[in-house]
């Protein structure tokens, strides 16, 4: 072998792959690890299943011969591995080169990814740890980062795209993130903003940290940007492997299902004691959904924002399902525009990927005010309304309290395409609660009695009796059956296995008109 005459091209070969498994200087390279965050090939690594990693362009680099320094990769890691088995591709940006920041050659391997990636139906993992574009290529970076953001919106609906936040992500960069199915975001050590914390105090004159302004809490809960959060970049790879287990590799496959040791005639008793004897007190609707869930696992989506509804995904019977439910702990449950959003996003996201809906409803209206009206509670709530309305999936919807208005009939009612509807003996199917409706129908009554506290109880508890019930909706067949809560996980486990095999298309166009 010695005298072959490959012997001194294969000792080339791997003189220059070694050299491009190097990250950066030994000073960044201290620097990353000093702040906890792992290096771009340590996370690709650490993400995908040992020993799958194929890596795209490991010899790719600057064109421009002059440059000082023209370190092989560009500053990005691609390639495609598996996570349990499951085709992904990855880029990771490595901030010891360049400060990750954006060029030529950079994007356009990035290009190559997502296009190849599109082309077999499989998902992209973006691990991001970047400085923006690279000022010294002035346009061409900006165009670059122009041809990414088209190959999102090109793969949006069709192959899951996960953006992984693990260091700065500033300016422009910021758009491709946003464009993807989910964000994740390493708490203390990463961060999103348009413009940093020098401009806002030049130009605002607010002064404010880079965590204060873009850090992961601040999107987990102010912004509705961050979809999850974790506290230290493997805990975060960790929850992106969990999130796959639950998604299709794309738009025409099946999401996976896995065998559950939990029985799925299983009763759930603890139910009956959870809803409270008064209508007004609360009661914690995680708790519902991890009763009824295979062993109890629920991993919730936005968990820090618009917290008075309640989404995210789990499993029933082993089949991956997206649940939504107004959450009583917060608010009571009310439609904002925020929980309107954050449902509406995630309704569609499930509805992309052939993930069924299970909808667990709790919501005694839209939350009023002049802050709401004036910021378009209308508008966003038609969010939440045409997601809904436009989803294909199976739909199961279970009242277990208030069922009030407008708002019930959003929260995937069957009058809007839900193929089961189920009501709790506890269900209040109603216009409004019995308070308001007393105040309206009986004002002149009420006025005109003699004692009008005690006539106005009375009143109240007849209309209670009368009305918020789940039976004059069972009898005119808006739910399709009044169950006993110790049922609710048998009950959605079977619906789930007869709706297997529903089709329903849309109208024929080019796309619906979402009120954005």
């Amino acid at each position: 072998m010695a005298d072959h005459p490959l012997t001194e091209r294969l000792a080339e070969l791997e003189k220059r792959k070694e050299q491009a498994r190097q990250p950066g200087s030994d000073r960044s390279v201290d620097r990353q690890h000093s702040r906890g965050k792992m290096l771009a090939r340590e996370r690709v690594e650490y993400l995908l299943d040992d020993g799958s990693f194929h890596e795209l362009d490991m010899l790719a680099r600057h064109r421009n011969p002059d440059l000082p320094e023209r370190p092989y990769t560009d500053g990005v890691i691609t390639g495609w591995g598996t996570v349990d088995g499951r085709k992904v591709f990855v880029f990771s940006q490595d901030f010891t080169l360049f400060g990750g920041a954006l060029g030529e050659v950079f994007a356009e391997k990035i290009h190559k990814l997502m296009d190849l990636a599109l082309s077999v139906g499989a998902p992209v993992i973006g691990l991001n740890d970047g400085a923006g574009a690279r000022i010294q290529e002035g346009p061409v970076s900006l165009a670059s980062y122009g041809g990414i953001f088209y190959r999102n919106v090109l793969a949006s609906g069709v192959t899951p795209q996960i953006s992984v936040i693990m260091g700065p992500c500033a300016g422009g960069a910021v758009y491709s993130p946003a464009m993807t199915d989910f964000i994740f975001m390493v708490d203390q050590t990463s961060y999103m903003f348009i413009t940093g914390p020098d401009v806002v105090k030049t130009v605002t004159g607010e002064d404010v940290t880079q965590q204060e302004l873009g850090g992961a809490m601040t999107h987990a809960s102010k912004s509705g940007i961050a979809t999850f959060i974790s506290p230290d970049d493997k805990a975060c790879l960790d929850d992106v492997r969990y999130l796959l287990s639950f998604l299709p590799s794309n738009n025409m496959e099946e999401p996976p299902a896995f065998s559950s040791g939990d029985d799925p005639h299983r009763r759930t008793p603890e139910l009956l004691d959870l809803i409270p004897a008064s209508a007004n007190q609360p009661y914690d609707m995680r708790k519902v959904v991890e009763a009824v869930a295979d062993d109890g696992e629920f991993f919730e989506y936005f968990s820090h924002w618009a917290q008075n509804i309640v989404c995210g995904f789990a499993r029933l019977g082993g089949m991956p399902v997206g649940i939504v439910g107004n959450q009583p702990m917060f608010f009571a449950g009310v439609l904002d525009i925020e929980a309107s959003e954050k449902a509406a996003r995630f309704v569609r996201t499930c509805d992309s990927f052939n993930i069924p809906l299970i909808t667990f409803v709790d919501v005694p209206g839209f939350l009023p005010g002049i802050d709401q009206e004036h910021g378009g509670i209308i508008r966003h709530g038609a969010k939440l309304l045409y997601a809904y309305c436009e989803a294909t999936v199976p739909r199961i919807q279970v009242i277990t309290r208030k069922a009030y208005g407008g708002a019930y009939v959003v929260m995937n009612s069957k009058s809007i395409g839900a193929d089961l509807a189920y009501a709790w003996p506890s269900a209040e199917l109603a216009v409004m609660g019995a308070s308001g409706a007393v105040e309206i129908v009986y004002r002149k009554e009420l006025t005109d009695a003699a004692d009008p506290e005690a006539r106005r109880a009375e009143l109240i508890e007849e209309y209670t009796e009368r009305w918020l019930t789940p039976y004059i909706a069972a009898e005119r067949g808006y739910i399709d059956d009044v169950i006993d809560p110790t049922d609710t996980r048998f009950k959605l486990i079977a619906g789930l296995e007869l709706l297997r095999s529903k089709r329903e298309e849309l109208p024929r166009r080019k796309h619906g008109n979402v009120p954005l």
